[in-house]
């Protein structure tokens, strides 16, 4: 694409931006805050004026910013200014529905339209290794795919738009519950008395290993991944909503969310282990 624009330069928006750059691209980058910017000072790229210049000038747009609300904010004012034929991305994890209402809008304006939230964080973005789950029309996803070659190294159409924010809510609620797993394990190993540096290394050495467990097992305590646990949530309720009390997911939900919404009260109740 002659030109890219990109927004929402967190901690992986933001260095899915500057590989963009890095491969070759004319990059325009928008955000709120100036210090967003610093660590773009070593590298070429044009800072857009607001949300409406960026996507007047460019042919494809990225957005990567953390809620629905903040997805439909950024979108309104896109949709406004970017012009028949260029490619709106949404990377955000957000409902399913939140982008089909905006691929409709974005149809009414000739503008084509792709689901595609990632995986992976900033260093598989750094690494050119995330993985994006795509939701859209063959053509949305042919045009697009050569940009997220620029950050990715798996990128699969799952469905039409929306199919690939199902993906990444199924996704982030088997991870979720995983990491809730490893809890209930090493809480069991220390009631029976085992060492747990010693029973951290047996799992991550065997068949009851898994990248939840690795994150777990990496953490001081529970609450230091309070963080993860709020994004998790978010995205465990968000999978509940859209299954709407189908049965098959409810060994998942059972699992992920005591102790998602334990880490996220911060303080462990009477008889609770932390």
């Amino acid at each position: 694409m002659a030109s890219v624009g990109f927004i929402g330069l967190g901690s992986q928006g933001g260095p899915m931006a500057r590989r963009l750059i890095e491969s070759g691209h004319e990059v325009r980058l928008w955000a709120r805050r100036a210090e967003a910017y610093a660590p773009f000072a070593d590298i070429s790229f044009t800072r857009a004026e607001s949300v409406a210049d960026l996507g007047a000038r460019s042919e494809y747009v990225g957005v990567c910013v953390v809620d629905d609300a903040g997805v439909r904010q950024v979108c309104d004012q896109l949709l406004g200014t970017m012009k028949p034929g260029s490619l709106l991305a949404v990377h955000s994890t957000v409902h399913p529905q939140t982008v089909v209402a905006l691929a409709q809008r974005a149809a009414e304006r000739e503008i084509a339209f792709i689901d595609a939230p990632v995986s992976g964080g900033g260093p598989a973005a750094a690494a050119r290794t995330l993985t994006v789950m795509c939701g859209g029309s063959e053509a949305a996803f042919s045009t697009a795919r050569p940009v997220f070659e620029c950050f990715a190294g798996l990128i699969v159409r799952v469905g039409e738009v929306g199919a690939g924010q199902m993906a990444k809510l199924v996704n982030n609620a088997l991870m979720a519950a995983h990491v809730a797993l490893a809890h209930s394990a090493l809480t069991a190993g220390d009631a029976l008395a085992l060492d747990r540096r010693a029973l951290k290394e047996i799992v991550k050495a065997s068949s009851g290993r898994s990248f939840g467990f690795d994150v777990y097992a990496r953490l001081p305590d529970p609450y230091a991944f309070a963080h993860g646990a709020k994004l998790l949530l978010k995205d465990v309720r968000l999978l509940s909503e859209v299954l709407d009390a189908d049965p098959a997911f409810a060994p998942i939900q059972s699992v992920a969310l005591p102790f998602l919404e334990l880490i996220q009260r911060g303080v462990p109740a009477p008889g609770e282990i932390p």
